[in-house]
């Protein structure tokens, strides 16, 4: 059997997942792999048989994404060029994790997809959603990455698709002590920006890393380290708590230790929001931003003892499992619409009328 596993290479929590998914697809049939993005700090330790541009999303300064960095990285010309190159129709399986590349290729030339990702859970109607709705938000959840079939992970299985998160086993296997620092993961606000906000907190001890860092670097009590596997993991499990975006990953993996958790969710990011929203509803703190009104809430968090106890236990195997024999046992009933796609002006077209079609739902 030929797989293709495509992964979202913006951020680090897809890589991460991938870690602990792809020995077990390896054992299944010959895995390719594919990565398109520009934002990721960890690597694979397998062969890459496609490295695309993709669509990227650029992470700002402010506490969102730069979406002037992120339209100017937008090659679409490019992006429709690697969609007609990705030969999908050479596997039996194609596996996307939020990756925009695979799921068009796949959408475009009548081949179905299997959408394994957080994104799927957080776009799913049974999970939590913010207050206020989001529409461009809404649509690029749905869009970005089409699948024909979708699978998914969030903080509690909120439906019949939803599983538990995927834990690496390093930090299934680590062992876990109670520091004297928080470990801090802001990648969307500059480090001037974290100085003004820890820097209220003289007597904390604060674990900072940053994209932007390539050695220590140490203001007060504040240390800047740069973002590598091995330093966060170990400065994560030893911890007193965790402190970070509301993405998907680390939260996780902080409550998996039993850490204390506080997030804030970027802006103008959707799916953090619908995250924030999910963790609120579990009992964790959630800022709003990192200005002064905050800081209350901040030094609450630092002074509290509790915390929430979820069990995430080790189903990888088996969820794969079930999600191969579902549609190993499809594949050959899916009968897929044709598409008339010849062109990137077409290919704009067709995407431009899926999101007004959303905005107007």
């Amino acid at each position: 059997m030929k797989i293709l596993y495509a992964i979202q290479g913006t951020g680090n929590g897809h890589i991460t997942v991938a870690l602990e998914v792809l020995p077990y697809l390896m054992q299944r049939g010959q895995v390719d792999i594919l990565i398109s993005g520009t934002e990721v700090d960890v690597t694979l330790p397998y062969e890459i048989k496609y490295r695309f541009h993709g669509l990227c999303f650029v992470f700002g300064k402010k506490g969102g994404i730069d979406y002037l960095e992120t339209y100017k990285k937008a090659r679409l010309k490019k992006f429709f060029r690697e969609i007609q190159s990705l030969p999908v129709e050479e596997y039996d399986l194609v596996f996307s994790d939020f990756e925009p590349v695979s799921a068009w290729a796949c959408y475009l030339k009548n081949k179905a997809c299997i959408g394994f990702s957080h994104q799927a859970a957080v776009a799913n109607k049974a999970s939590p959603k913010p207050k206020e709705a989001d529409l461009i938000g809404q649509a690029v959840l749905r869009y970005y990455a089409p699948a024909s079939a979708k699978y998914g992970f969030h903080f509690v299985p909120y439906s019949k698709n939803i599983f538990t998160p995927i834990i690496r086993r390093q930090i299934r296997e680590a062992s876990v002590t109670q520091g004297k620092h928080y470990t801090v993961y802001l990648p969307s606000y500059s480090e001037k920006r974290i100085i003004k906000l820890l820097s209220y907190f003289p007597d904390q001890q604060w674990h900072v890393f940053s994209k932007r860092r390539t050695e220590l670097f140490v203001h007060e009590n504040i240390s800047f380290y740069p973002v590598t596997n091995e330093a966060f993991v170990q400065s994560m499990v030893s911890s007193q708590g965790v402190f970070c975006g509301a993405g998907f990953q680390t939260p996780s993996e902080a409550l998996f230790l039993k850490k204390k958790l506080l997030v804030i969710p970027m802006k103008g990011q959707y799916e953090q929001q619908c995250n924030a929203a999910a963790l609120k509803l579990l009992g964790i703190p959630v800022l709003k931003n990192i200005k002064p009104k905050q800081y209350k809430k901040l030094k609450a968090w630092t002074e509290s003892e509790a915390k929430i106890l979820l069990d995430f236990p080790d189903e990888t195997e088996w969820v794969l499992q079930q999600i191969m024999d579902a549609e190993c046992g499809r594949r050959s009933e899916t009968k897929l619409p044709s598409r008339d796609v010849s062109s990137p002006s077409k290919f704009r077209n067709l995407v431009l009328k899926k999101i007004f079609y959303q905005l107007g739902s």
